[in-house]
């Protein structure tokens, strides 16, 4: 099931629910959700999609302006903690897995209003990554 959306500066974005055969293990999570920047040698493909499109802001004291802000804070709560294994939150939903460059993330560099700035995972939004439908195959 999913619901399209139009984000104000005309994007469109899904709200998805996926429904799944066989239950999914908390060890299996880091297969199917990723928050990380994937590498460029082994996955351009992705790599080119997450760094176009799956990078929040960046915002705070990078972009204040941004609409995300709110009284000084991301309402997004960007950025995000780094943390080197996916685990459930307080709230019950997950901190995904997203991380630092001395434990194996990635960064890449963006031009933010003509500055270029170093963005590591902390700004990456959750998306599915290509091993979901190896994972979904193989049961």
């Amino acid at each position: 099931m999913y619901s399209i959306e139009w984000q104000k500066r005309g994007l469109p974005h899904a709200h998805i629910l996926v429904w799944l055969i066989n239950k999914i293990t908390p060890d299996q999570i880091d297969q199917i959700i990723s928050a990380e920047i994937p590498d460029k040698h082994i996955d351009p493909n992705l790599f080119d999609v997450v760094t176009k499109n799956m990078i929040h802001g960046p915002c705070g004291a990078f972009n204040n302006n941004s609409s995300c802000m709110s009284d000084g804070k991301c309402t997004k709560r960007y950025p995000r903690k780094l943390v080197s294994d996916t685990i459930t939150g307080n709230d019950g939903y997950p901190l995904y897995r997203r991380r630092s460059v001395e434990d194996g993330g990635k960064s890449v560099v963006l031009k933010v209003r003509n500055i270029d700035i170093e963005v590591d995972n902390r700004w990456i939004v959750p998306y599915f990554t290509t091993a979901f439908k190896d994972l979904q195959s193989t049961h």
